[in-house]
């Protein structure tokens, strides 16, 4: 076939969940298009703790960042080539959304998007959202937890998705199946059942193909050009809609190379401009995070759900209508940025990762050649912001993080900092050195921004429709108005269920009282 009711450009956490739910009416055909190959008996992406071997591997777009003068230069933002995208890459931590981000978003302009009108979507997830199971839970991470409620004055959390927190420290929520370590990812809980079933002749699932321009009529959207990987190249027509989910980075870069987005910036490149909106790729934003490590006195407990189990959150200011600094507890030495300034890594080792869950730089993504080879610059400008909020929360994080070393039952684990290190500890040198080893929790989103009609740097409604255009909408984080404070796959998920009720109303009726699966 090359015409279906809905072309879904990315099997990755939005489409996977779109394209499902689309598909429960058997009288509609989608073609969902994912670049990568399918995530099915393939162990090193199933298995959760193997997420690390992933980074920089065979299924890794590997988008690199432009200069950055007040942060690290060499940061890799992966993006995940296979079915299920980041939710196949990712560690899968799982929060739903604080209702200070969804609110957030409303006074944005994504009206509609608020606490209250979000929250039923959760309850409609197919994923398995746990707790780390017993059995996971690492020795060293629970003194982690008891030290850190102690030296900080904070609860500890037993479930960070039963009621909202600003404050608390625990084992994370994560979607998985404990008793093999399997993901629970959007392919694996949306579309492999029907694909194992066989029951979904409706979807046409088309791996290792390359969407690289929207066809459009006049001001419709009329379908989607692609390439397999043999280099055949088909349009695919949408009776009814393109569905673009690619994410923050694919998403604006496929907009602009069909000439959609800022008129000046597609002249220069000699692109035909079809459609002038200037906020496609702007508002890029992210969660930057630092990293301070440890040296323990030997090896540590080896059971992990994925090595990164537990986490905790801290409001410094009272005003701030969430948790304003968070960490992740890293049960390995993660140095890698760390190396590139002379630290070793040692053999056994822990790390803290102070991370900023409001950042307040804006960045941006841009095209630099008219080639849809050409990957496209990313330039976050870390650390750019006025009045160096961000840099001032790591210099934070770093100093609360020593703080938890020092308290038991934590601290009988460790045997020295190794970096920064303890001779590190005026303001100007932390901030020096987190800046510098900043790494990224591959959260980009926000460059396609959703608004209300008169923010000119919109580029969709809250419908999730393209601002000026017809039959096409984006589902996937480039819509984020803000950023969540917590990580955002759930809000994706989130999103795609939404998305869904919003595209075809009809057959999310006919499943609203019956969806298989659920939150656990």
């Amino acid at each position: 076939m090359s015409s279906y009711d809905y072309v879904i450009v990315g099997g990755g956490t939005a489409g996977s969940v779109i394209a499902a739910r689309l598909t429960e009416d058997p009288d509609v055909t989608v073609a969902l298009i994912e670049g990568g190959p399918t995530d099915i008996d393939r162990p090193e992406v199933l298995t959760l703790r193997k997420w690390l071997g992933l980074l920089g591997g065979e299924l890794d777009y590997e988008y690199t960042t432009t200069e950055q003068p007040r942060g690290n230069s060499h940061i890799l933002h992966s993006r995940a080539k296979v079915l299920g995208g980041c939710s196949s890459h990712n560690t899968l931590i799982s929060f739903k959304p604080l209702p200070s981000d969804w609110d957030e978003w409303e006074r944005a302009g994504a009206a509609g998007w608020n606490a209250q009108a979000m929250d039923p979507y959760f309850g409609k997830l197919r994923n398995n959202v746990v707790r780390v199971a017993k059995k996971d839970q690492n020795a060293i991470a629970q003194d982690w937890i008891d030290a850190a409620k102690d030296a900080l004055d904070i609860p500890e959390v037993v479930g960070f998705n039963d009621q909202p927190f600003y404050e608390g420290v625990g084992f994370f929520d994560l979607s998985y199946h404990p008793e093999n370590n399997k993901r629970s990812s959007a392919s694996v809980a949306y579309l492999h059942p029907h694909i194992e079933a066989g029951d979904r002749p409706n979807l046409h699932i088309m791996l290792e193909t390359w969407a690289y321009k929207l066809e459009l009529d006049g001001t419709r959207a009329k379908g989607v050009r692609v390439r397999a990987k043999d280099g055949e190249e088909t349009l695919l027509t949408a009776e009814r809609e393109v569905l673009v989910c690619a994410g923050a980075v694919d998403t604006p870069r496929l907009l602009l190379h069909s000439g959609i987005g800022p008129r000046q910036d597609l002249e220069a490149l000699g692109i035909p401009v079809v459609h002038d909106l200037p906020g496609v790729g702007e508002n890029l934003i992210d969660h930057p995070e630092s990293v301070i490590v440890w040296e323990t006195e030997g090896p540590i407990p080896g059971n992990s759900a994925m090595d990164s189990d537990a986490g905790l959150f801290v409001r410094r200011d009272p005003e701030s209508e969430g948790p304003d600094l968070m960490f992740h507890f890293y049960q390995i030495p993660f140095t890698d940025n760390p190396e590139r300034l002379g630290y070793e890594r040692p053999e056994h080792g822990v790390s803290m990762t102070p991370n900023i869950p409001k950042a307040r730089s804006r960045g941006r993504l841009y095209l630099t050649s008219a080639d849809p080879e050409v990957k496209p610059a990313l330039d976050f400008k870390y650390f750019e912001d006025e009045n160096d909020y961000d840099g001032r929360t790591l210099v934070d994080g770093i100093k609360l993080a020593r703080k938890v070393a020092q308290a038991e039952p934590f601290a009988k684990w460790l045997k020295r900092e190794v970096c920064p290190g303890p001779q590190v500890t005026s303001d100007e040198e932390i901030s020096e050195y987190a800046r510098k080893v900043a790494h990224t929790v591959y959260h980009p989103a926000g460059t396609c921004k959703m608004g209300a009609h008169d923010d000119e740097l919109a580029v969709v409604d809250p419908e999730l429709r393209i601002r000026g255009l017809a039959g096409i909408r984006i589902a996937d984080a480039s819509v984020f108005p803000t950023m969540p404070a917590v990580n955002p796959m759930i809000g994706v998920l989130m999103l795609g269920e939404k998305a869904a009720s919003l595209i075809h109303p009809t057959a999310t009726d006919k499943r609203a009282t019956t969806a298989p699966g659920g939150v656990a």
